[in-house]
């Protein structure tokens, strides 16, 4: 597997106090599956009455966890969840499923449940069969010593080319009492919508029924994980699961059971923020990289075109390693809005780097500074602003440049 050749500028000096969420514990272990002397097996432990909702890939090679999750999400009962890292389990036939079926079996029998409210993902090389049976039998000791604490560690299993572990908390008030919501993720490269080479779960001891929660979590993953991209390679794996125990009840908290419920807005907005964070995280430890860019596309027929148009800018290569190259070329800018598909007016067609215009009205602004806009380029955070011109569409998306270190940590990925 490639070793990452250094951290990310944007790896945080110290990570979130994250709470211990009732009806919520986790469990590590070393399985070596692929990597020596590190845990890369997860095991979430969930109190009886939990709900799960979640998104997954819409890549048409999907991995077996995936295709499992997807029918297991269809009655959104949860007792347990199975995350490994070193391998996909993807595109490996009959035996993903079977690999997949040892381990809902081997955990479900260690937290007292059912195979169906067992959900499962991997995440790593792809196309390599896994022996789920040399890790099931660890799931009995690690149901035993799971803990309420162990974010971190949870966290950290399921990295492969991440350089840090991500996480994320919120509180939020529901009927006047506080709920916890707390999160983790893995991606750094093979990054692009829908969803990307991700793995995130989310959980919660909010009371909410499931399909209220599905909603939601669809709801905020378009806005933030489907609005990331490093590399534009939607990958096999990808899972955003989110868990609710329901254990805030206990303390008098009521339902979340209706859209209209002033606390449903409130979760939303907490949900959402998690998630966001969570989203720029895994941009912000893209494989090598050195920026992190945001682009702002406004003046498209709808929003839907916007964000075509902005994912084509964060996409291009070409673009993405002039930003590394800190080189303000702007042509390369009006190149991926034209490539878009989308309605563009090349003679309306304005561009910003940060607060500096480069383009208006179809040519060079008149008061660009090559100087001066090279000077922007060196910041670490950078942010692209277009206007096409012919309507009212707006979108946001990040992504981050390409350098050297992404050629070498993909070149030596199986070495």
């Amino acid at each position: 597997m490639a070793k990452t050749s250094k951290i990310s500028p944007f790896a945080p000096t110290s990570l979130p106090r994250m709470p211990a969420i009732a009806g919520v514990r986790f469990a590590v272990a070393q399985a070596g599956i692929r990597y020596a002397n590190r845990n890369d097996l997860l095991l979430a432990v969930l109190s009886e009455g939990t709900v799960a909702a979640g998104l997954t890939t819409r890549s048409k090679t999907c991995s077996a966890p995936v295709l499992w999750c997807r029918e297991q999400l269809k009655h959104g009962c949860a007792r347990g969840l199975v995350a490994n890292s070193g391998n996909a389990n993807a595109f490996t036939g009959k035996k993903g499923h079977e690999a997949v079926r040892i381990t809902v079996e081997a955990a479900a029998r260690a937290v007292g449940s059912a195979p169906g409210e067992i959900y499962v993902a991997s995440t790593g090389v792809i196309g390599e069969p896994m022996d789920a049976g040399r890790f099931a039998p660890l799931f009995g000791q690690m149901a035993k010593s799971a803990s309420a604490d162990a974010w971190e560690a949870a966290a950290r299993a399921i990295m492969t080319t991440d350089t840090y572990p991500k996480l994320a908390t919120r509180e939020v008030a529901v009927g006047g009492q506080k709920v916890a919501i707390g999160g983790f993720c893995k991606g750094a490269g093979m990054i692009a919508p829908d969803l990307a080479t991700m793995l995130c779960f989310i959980f919660t001891d909010a009371p909410i029924a499931q399909p209220l929660l599905q909603r939601v979590v669809a709801e905020c993953a378009e806005r933030t994980f489907n609005c990331i991209t490093i590399d534009g390679d939607t990958s096999t794996s990808d899972t955003v699961l989110v868990f609710a125990t329901g254990e805030a009840a206990k303390r008098g908290v009521n339902a979340i059971e209706d859209v209209s419920d002033a606390a449903f807005v409130d979760f939303t907005k907490a949900l959402h923020s998690v998630m966001h964070e969570l989203a720029l995280a895994v941009v912000k430890d893209g494989e090598g990289l050195s920026k992190f860019v945001t682009v702002e596309v406004e003046g498209a027929e709808d929003d839907r075109a916007a964000r075509r148009i902005a994912m084509s800018i964060a996409n291009s290569p070409i673009l993405k390693v002039a930003i590394a190259g800190e080189d303000p070329n702007w042509g390369r800018v009006v190149m991926a809005v034209g490539k878009s598909g989308e309605a563009a007016d090349r003679d309306k067609l304005a561009i910003w780097f940060g607060p500096h215009p480069v383009a208006r009205e179809g040519e060079r602004a008149p008061e660009y500074v090559e100087q001066t806009v090279a000077a922007y380029m060196k910041r670490r955070e950078i942010t692209l602003r277009v206007d096409v011109g012919v309507g009212a569409g707006a979108a946001t998306v990040w992504t981050c440049d390409f350098t050297h270190d992404y050629v070498n940590i993909n070149a030596d990925y199986r070495s």
